[in-house]
Order: C-alpha cells, then structure tokens, then sequence
C-alpha cells in the first residue's frame, strides 16, 4: 500500500509454532482454542510477518523472522517451516537482495524477530546478513539481551545480534524518535524492557507495527496476555493506551505473527477492542 511517498509492504519470513497456553497466558484454553487451533503439543501456527519500507532510495526492513541458522532438534521443538516462507524468498517476490537492504529495524532480540539478522557464511562464520544495512535497537534492549532473567534467557541467542555489533552496523537507541520522515519507533517495555514498535505515516494514514505487544489479532482483547511477558500488567497499560489511540486515529495495526489477520483497524466494543476489519498491506 501507499503512505504518501512510502511503498508498505508485508513480508512472511517463515512458520513455526509456540505452545498456546504460553502464547495466552490466564486465558483458559476452552476459549483460546476457538481462535486459534492448537496441534497435538498444544502448539499454535506462529507467522513472521516482517514490514518493508521503501522510499526514494531506501530499503528498509523491520525485524527478520527466525532465519535459517537453526539445528534440527530447535527445527523440531518449534515446528520451523522455511518452506515456501522464509526470507530469502520473500526478498526475492519483492524484487530485492539482502545487498539492497539499507536499513533494519530490530523490535527486540528474541530469537523469533532477529534470527534472520545473520547468516553463516560458506566458511561457517556468522556475518550479517544484510552487509550494506544499518541496524536499530534499543540500547536497554540490547544491555538486557546480554544479560537476560532466568525467565527469558532461553529467548535470547547471542550470534543473531552481538555480530552486528562487532561489525559496527547496530546503533543503540535511546528511547522513542523519528528515526527517518514519517517512520517513528515508540518503546514498549510489558513483554521485554526496550521493545520498539515502528510507526508509518503518510497521506494522512498510520501503520503501526506492533511487534509482541499485540502479536496476534487474539491479542486486541486486553487481558490477553502472554506468559512470555515480563511485566503483564504493564503489557495491560501499554495495550490499552496504544489501542485507544488506533481507535481514535484509525491507525492499521500489523499483526507479527498471525498467520490469518496480517493487519487491519480496530474497533472499541462492549467488551473491549476488537479488528474492525481485515486490511491488505
């Protein structure tokens, strides 16, 4: 779709699953199930719905989904289907290489969102995988990245972020901006201290990117919230501030990781929000 001078496009980098009851947290099953099917682990399918910007000269991508780095027991925990969706592919539907990519912008370091960011090279060696790319993270992210809880530590794989680093192709940023005209990032800290959303304008449209602070329309609903959360009732506030401010200003929300409701407008009702309707990005 067109945002004024801004092409928005979404990309599916892959598939994998995550355990339901993790995904929704208080929410009884009897009722999260009828939203989204769980497999015989309990699993329910996980989309990486990554967003592309491109204007005038730039290419630019937020988060990279899971990558290709994976060993086939983690292939197998996670159900990881990169076949037709992965990110190669999908860079490639959208007439692009990872040597076109100017610009990533990382939402957080979970696995599941920077996966993609590296690639082992023929000589075995993790490298980015985007080599003319800037990449963006919040530098309260990346510091809880390198030294995360017991709880989250397992969400967390160092070669998917700290060669970016060493590289010197990941600038650190402090807190909420306008990081390029029309493209703003506004932190998030329930699930994961320093999560960034990505907000798009143009033409009088918003397209906000709301990483893992609503990464399934399910998610709308405000109580639910994942277990992977680190501060729940935080996730709560942000939810509800953000949500109201969609309403309000008709804002298209992307869904990350729903394989069915990629995006669409929301709409307040007597029991909360909810998707107004379905829209193509």
């Amino acid at each position: 779709m067109k945002l004024g001078n801004k092409t928005i496009s979404i990309l599916e980098a892959g598939r994998f699953r995550l355990d339901g009851g993790a995904m929704f947290g208080v929410v009884p099953r009897v009722l999260w199930e009828k939203r989204k099917q769980p497999d015989d682990k309990n699993r329910i399918a996980m989309a990486t719905n990554l967003l592309l910007i491109q204007y005038q000269d730039r290419n630019i991508l937020v988060d990279t989904g899971i990558g290709t780095k994976y060993d086939e027991k983690f292939k197998k925990i996670y159900a990881v289907e990169d076949d037709p969706y992965n990110l190669t592919q999908a860079l490639e539907k959208a007439g692009l290489t990872a040597e076109a990519i100017t610009d990533v912008i990382l939402t957080h370091l979970h696995f599941d969102h920077t996966g993609g960011s590296t690639t082992r090279n023929a000589e075995g060696a993790v490298v980015p995988t985007f080599p003319n790319a800037r990449y963006y993270v919040q530098k309260s992210q990346y510091e809880w990245a390198l030294n995360p809880s017991e709880k989250d530590r397992a969400s967390f794989f160092p070669e998917n972020y700290v060669p970016l680093y060493k590289t010197g192709q990941l600038e650190l940023l402090d807190g909420d901006g306008e990081l390029f005209p029309g493209i703003r990032v506004m932190t998030v800290t329930g699930h994961t201290p320093g999560q960034q959303m990505v907000r798009v304008e143009g033409e009088g449209q918003t397209v906000l990117f709301a990483a893992d602070l609503i990464p399934l329309e399910p998610h709308l609903s405000i109580p639910w919230v994942m277990a992977y959360d680190l501060y729940p009732l935080e996730t709560i506030r942000e939810k509800k501030a953000i949500l109201n401010r969609a309403v309000e200003e008709n804002w298209i929300v992307v869904f990350e990781h729903d394989p069915e409701v990629l995006a669409g407008t929301v709409t307040r009702t007597e029991k909360g929000f909810a998707l107004n309707e379905t829209v193509t990005v």
